[in-house]
């Protein structure tokens, strides 16, 4: 079995099992050189092309290319050509090239999920969640199990959790209130 895909993961959560995931998406479309980013670029899903801040359109061949899950939306030659954008757009290149993933629409979903209240509640809900692995691994050593089978793992396992909780609860425990100083006066 190959590698498992992001984009392949998210499009069945979002598609086949509608589900809502609260998962940041990598994107690395934003250009940081003050040249214009995929999001500059209009994509109509009906006429499957993208039309740029000239309003000139990027077509696809439909082949797929680099990992087997990108489509590359290129402009014409001729019309970067004369563009009075070309310096804003593609100053290195003949012509502008925009790759876009086959589940660009399921990372379309869960980008505009991160800009919910919920996914900044999940988000933090999730640090506090994985800190306490973090804390198993790092400080209780519990970053390779040494036991055999799953038995022997979730043994190692669970001893590791009760001590953390242990050290946990001792934290929790009430200390009496300091002694109150007394004045003479």
């Amino acid at each position: 079995m190959g590698p498992v895909r992001a984009g392949a993961t998210l499009n069945w959560l979002v598609k086949d099992k509608k589900i809502a995931p609260h998962i940041p998406v990598i994107d690395k479309s934003n250009r940081e050189d003050g040249t214009f980013s995929r999001e500059d670029f209009l994509f109509d899903k009906e006429r499957n092309v993208y039309t740029c801040p000239a309003g000139k359109v990027l077509t696809t061949t439909g082949k797929l290319v680099n990992d087997g899950e990108t489509l590359l939306y290129l402009a014409s030659t001729r019309d970067c050509r004369g563009c009075l954008f070309k310096t804003k757009c593609c100053p290195k290149t003949p012509f502008r090239r925009i790759p876009r993933s086959i589940y660009e629409e399921a990372r379309d979903v869960v980008r505009s999920l991160a800009k919910t209240a919920a996914f900044e509640q999940s988000r933090h809900d999730r640090k506090r969640v994985e800190m306490l692995f973090a804390h198993l691994k790092r400080i209780l050593r519990l970053g390779r199990l040494r036991l055999r089978g799953p038995r022997g793992a979730q043994f190692e396992f669970t001893f590791a959790a009760i001590a953390q909780n242990l050290r946990r609860l001792a934290k929790l425990v009430v200390r009496p209130p300091p002694a109150a100083e007394v004045c003479f006066a």
